[in-house]
């Protein structure tokens, strides 16, 4: 299964790919069937009117489309098909079992993103077992119809965005003359859907008719991506040993961090593969290309420690979430890729390569299936998060006020929805009150998000004019957003139904600009809501005595509203546009 002593130029010479004329026709006719066919699934429908049904219908269509395209072959055409449609199958299948998009949560797209990685990686696996016509994968094969996959993907689409270009150009100059069929066939969804696909198919197959320019091509990608490993080499390596002067805490004071330091693992797996080659023969030897990949290996299990420990701190302070769910299955894995790369390197050290792309090929068939795993709902982030955050609000080390009852009512999935009806029925008044306004909001940006209890934030709060009768606690629970941190003064424009808000970090004495922002509420159908926010720009550059002026005048309360006479536009009787000075 790991056999990668394949000599690459028998492999390239051999005849794995004839000529087949027809490819590029075929193909094309494919995508356009493809595009009709997704056209009279879809219709008209919304994003948000997909059933489950359709959805998995759609992921069969152009998943087998998509894999037969890749991997036809005028020999084992008859594999090629079955393997696309069996894949289209299984596709459909996880597709369908995920549901609808209405039932997804926050971070069910990342299944989505898993599936199509099994996908991507299965094409390879079974294009060199197909090849071998036997289940054995040599991995010179499958790393070059790794490669080869992906520069066909991105040339297609280039291909896709030429044929549109000249499609509207066309129309622009039928237009000239006054023939607009083809600007009308440019309205239709029909005619987008047949024109991707057709321009998809016919491209992938022209240049699955020319292997040389597709080879020449990946040479090219790769031969620039090699140059980049030096590069990113030294910066990872000085990264890693600057740490201990500058210390890790600007690290965990960065949320980003976990997201920043994968990316660096998955720049230098890809960097580091660009110089290794498929075997021995196509190694980069240059010292500068070879000792960057080495120090990419080197680097990439410390990094993924690093990201192990800043989304582990994350976990231990905040608790699970599906996203931090997934970066820490991100991590594990980038760890196991790590690990791997730096026992090749101290085992082969400068014949690492060798010892490493055995390695490469195992970790190939332990992502697919993993990858696969998570596409399912199988594996419930949502239910291990709802668990553990519902746990941790009821022990007490979440108050209901820093509580996040926006991601358990829309971001937690089924779980989440199921854990908040529960809480409904809490002993706790506080939890009760807080789960029953969360299972009425309508939509996320309903829900208050965690901040200060109410008499927190009535601290931090000015209310004008002096003696106004207090706010009502749900309008304190939206405050909450704006006002939670520097502190806000809420003028009240008409008692009990609106106010207008003004943040206190908009006025500062020491600032540049003189503040011109004013958001405010309404009291709409026995709910506050947020109204649209109010800014009017101000004329010229201040200087800083009017600044200071403005700064002032805020402290002291010198703050009003007041009735102005605008002017605006009516056409028949009908106001047309914004009101103006």
């Amino acid at each position: 299964m790991t056999d990668s002593h394949e000599n690459v130029s028998a492999y390239e010479t051999e005849d794995n790919s004839p000529v087949w004329p027809l490819r590029p026709l075929l193909l094309a006719l494919l995508g356009l069937a493809t595009g009709l066919v997704v056209h009279f699934l879809i219709g008209n429908l919304r994003d948000s009117q997909f059933s489950a049904m359709l959805l998995a219908e759609l992921a069969f269509v152009t998943v087998s489309a998509g894999l037969i395209g890749f991997t036809i072959e005028r020999r084992y055409w008859p594999a090629s098909i079955v393997f696309g449609l069996a894949m289209g199958a299984i596709a459909a299948g996880v597709v369908w079992w995920n549901g609808a998009p209405d039932q997804w949560s926050g971070g069910d797209g990342w299944r989505s993103v898993s599936l199509l990685l099994a996908i991507a990686i299965a094409a390879p696996l079974f294009q060199a077992a197909r090849d071998q016509g036997r289940a054995s994968f040599p991995y010179v094969s499958v790393h070059d119809h790794a490669w080869t996959n992906i520069v066909l993907w991105g040339a297609s689409w280039l291909f896709v965005g030429i044929t549109i270009a000249l499609t509207f150009l066309l129309s622009q100059l039928f237009h000239l003359i006054k023939l607009d069929f083809l600007k009308d066939l440019l309205e239709k969804d029909w005619f987008w859907r047949v024109l991707i696909g057709t321009a998809f198919g016919g491209g992938l197959g022209i240049l699955r008719e020319h292997d040389v320019v597709v080879r020449t091509l990946q040479r090219v990608v790769l031969t620039v991506l090699s140059v980049l490993a030096p590069v990113l080499a030294v910066g990872l390596i000085v990264f890693v040993l600057a740490l201990p002067f500058t210390g890790l805490a600007p690290l965990w004071e960065a949320g980003s961090a976990t997201g920043i330091l994968l990316a660096c693992i998955v720049g230098s797996l890809i960097l580091a593969n660009s110089v290794i080659g498929n075997a021995p023969e196509e190694e980069r030897k240059f010292p500068l290309l070879k000792y960057g990949a080495m120090g990419l290996a080197l680097v990439m299990l410390p990094l993924g420690i690093i990201a192990a420990i800043a989304i582990g701190l994350r976990i231990g302070q905040y608790g699970f979430t599906p996203e931090r769910l997934w970066a820490l299955t991100f991590v594990i894995l980038a760890c196991a890729y790590g690990v791997a790369y730096l026992v090749s390197l101290l085992r082969g050290r400068l014949d690492w390569a060798a010892k490493v792309r055995p390695a490469n090929l195992n970790l190939a068939f332990g992502t697919c299936a993993l990858a696969l795993l998570l596409a399912t709902p199988l594996v419930s982030f949502n239910a291990i998060a709802t668990k553990d955050q519902v746990a941790r609000l009821e022990s007490g080390k979440l108050t209901p006020e820093k509580f996040d009852w926006r991601a358990l009512a829309f971001e937690f999935g089924e779980p989440g929805k199921a854990a908040l009806a529960k809480l409904k029925m809490s002993a706790n008044a506080t939890i009760r009150e807080r789960a029953v306004a969360a299972g009425k909001a309508e939509n996320r940006w309903d829900v208050a998000e965690p901040g200060p209890s109410r008499e927190e934030l009535a601290k931090k709060l000015r209310v004008l004019p002096a003696g106004s009768a207090p706010l009502p606690p749900e309008l304190l629970d939206m405050l909450g957003r704006d006002c939670g941190n520097g502190g806000c003064t809420v003028i009240v424009v008409d008692p009990g139904k609106q106010v207008a808000i003004l943040r206190n970090t908009c006025f500062d004495a020491s600032g540049s600009w003189q503040c011109s922002i004013v958001s405010g509420a309404k009291l709409i159908d026995g709910k506050w809501q947020n109204a649209n926010e109010m800014v009017r720009t101000v004329k010229g550059n201040p200087d800083k005595g009017a600044v200071k002026a403005q700064a002032e005048a805020y402290v002291a309360g010198q703050i009003e509203v007041r009735p102005v006479e605008r002017k605006q536009v009516f056409v028949g009787g009908k106001a047309v546009g914004d009101p103006f000075e």
